[in-house]
């Protein structure tokens, strides 16, 4: 595509093969400017939820930072890694995984002794049992065509009992514009639509994809993908943050959420 051409945004169907293809393509064209936009905010070596700005530090959703060292962590969509180092910093032994080659070179460029690989969450390369704890902020999650398969994954390199937590962008806002100015504020589309959204170039082939579920889809997805929910996360808008992140505000997240964050554990069962 052109780089002087903006992709068309559209509603349309978009599967695995499709969806992970052009967004590979798209972290690697804009890992450098995503990181230099948020770099800031999501600092070196800090775990962030999302763009309200809840820290694990403070809450603690994989568990108490002292209970962390000795464990072994999986990242799923790391990034620069930023949340691996704060795990790794409490004692813990974090792996930090994603699908773009770009996004993990940035992990190289800030440093620190920690594994990085590249793969699809879909197919972790991974054996059974390999992990205690398995996270992702924002990560894989919201870009695939079918979460069951990868909480599946997840379920599967988690050892019986571990704990399993992803945030995603809060359901509720499909429905609204992605502005974070007054625009933001009225419903403009179905909840209930769960077709992708697609950007996607001059002869129709998918730059950028992102998936819709309700949050009555993301409650059975986990406990299709072998998972108990233990909480689900909504934070609220923090008086400290002043900053726009895309569709994320201080207005918008003082009136409806942006962020959800499933808190989740794997049965005791085998792997299967």
């Amino acid at each position: 595509m052109s780089q002087d051409v903006e992709p068309e945004a559209t509603r349309r169907d978009a599967g695995d093969a499709e969806s992970s293809r052009a967004n590979r393509g798209w972290w690697d064209r804009n890992a450098d400017e995503y990181q230099q936009d948020h770099g800031t905010f999501l600092g070196d070596d800090r775990f962030v939820w999302g763009p309200e700005g809840l820290d694990e530090a403070e809450a603690a959703l994989l568990g108490p930072a002292s209970s962390l060292k000795g464990l072994r962590v999986l990242e799923i969509g790391a990034g620069a890694a930023q949340c691996s180092r704060w795990l790794a910093a409490q004692g813990a032994m974090p792996v930090a995984l994603d699908l773009s080659h770009r996004q993990l070179q940035h992990a190289l460029r800030i440093g620190g002794d920690l594994p990085l690989v590249q793969a699809d969450a879909g197919a972790l390369p991974f054996r059974d049992g390999t992990f205690d704890l398995a996270c992702s902020a924002y990560g894989a999650v919201p870009f695939v065509a079918d979460p069951v398969r990868v909480f599946r994954e997840v379920r599967r390199v988690l050892r019986p009992g571990g704990r399993w937590v992803f945030s995603v962008t809060h359901p509720l806002r499909w429905a609204f514009p992605d502005e974070p100015g007054p625009e933001g504020l009225s419903v403009s589309a179905s909840y209930f639509d769960r077709t992708p959204y697609v950007e996607q170039d001059e002869e129709g082939r998918a730059v950028y994809v992102e998936h819709h579920r309700t949050l009555g889809d993301r409650v059975r997805d986990v406990v299709a993908g072998g998972f108990r929910l233990v909480d689900l996360v909504e934070p609220e808008w923090p008086a400290w943050n002043g900053q726009e992140w895309g569709g994320w505000s201080p207005l918008r997240g003082n009136l409806i959420p942006g962020t959800a964050i499933f808190v989740c554990e794997r049965d005791g069962s085998a792997a299967t």
